[in-house]
């Protein structure tokens, strides 16, 4: 059964954060699927992505494509897995099931610790996939590092 990681985003923007964790799970062989809510936010993304530094260049593709199976990072609006991934980053409020979890190797949720509304939101995706069963860890930007500041399961 999967695990979910949850990133509290406060010093570093999400485009600034996706990347590193993006970066890390291509190095651990996955692929992954970035899921949000909205098209054009995705597109940002996208764009954001794109104008990395050549050699930190993650490979990846926007949903609706002919070669969505073939992408290493997939970003959608969706709940389809068409390249396999193992890895689900859920953005902006993208929701994510326990079922999906069981199924996947690492569920990330990355939310803005500064939006009152997106805490609460990802407050109670904690409920829900650790109420489920779900290994969840939370994790929290301070002093410029990562630091994990809870586990269950």
């Amino acid at each position: 059964m999967g695990q979910a990681l949850f990133y509290h985003l406060t010093r570093s923007p999400l485009e600034a954060t996706l990347p590193m964790l993006l970066s890390k799970s291509l190095q651990a062989g996955w692929h992954v699927v970035v899921r949000g809510c909205d098209a054009g936010r995705l597109d940002w993304l996208d764009q954001k992505l794109w104008a990395g530094p050549e050699e930190a260049f993650l490979p990846h593709g926007v949903a609706g494509g002919t070669h969505d199976a073939l992408q290493p990072i997939l970003l959608t609006t969706g709940t389809e897995v068409p390249n396999g991934a193992l890895c689900l980053m859920a953005v902006d409020g993208a929701e994510v099931t326990p079922e999906e979890c069981g199924g996947l190797e690492r569920v990330c949720i990355l939310f803005d610790g500064n939006d009152p509304a997106a805490v609460d939101h990802a407050r109670g995706q904690w409920k829900a996939l650790t109420g489920a069963g779900i290994a969840a860890q939370y994790w929290s930007e301070e002093d410029g590092r990562w630091q994990k500041k809870a586990e269950t399961g």
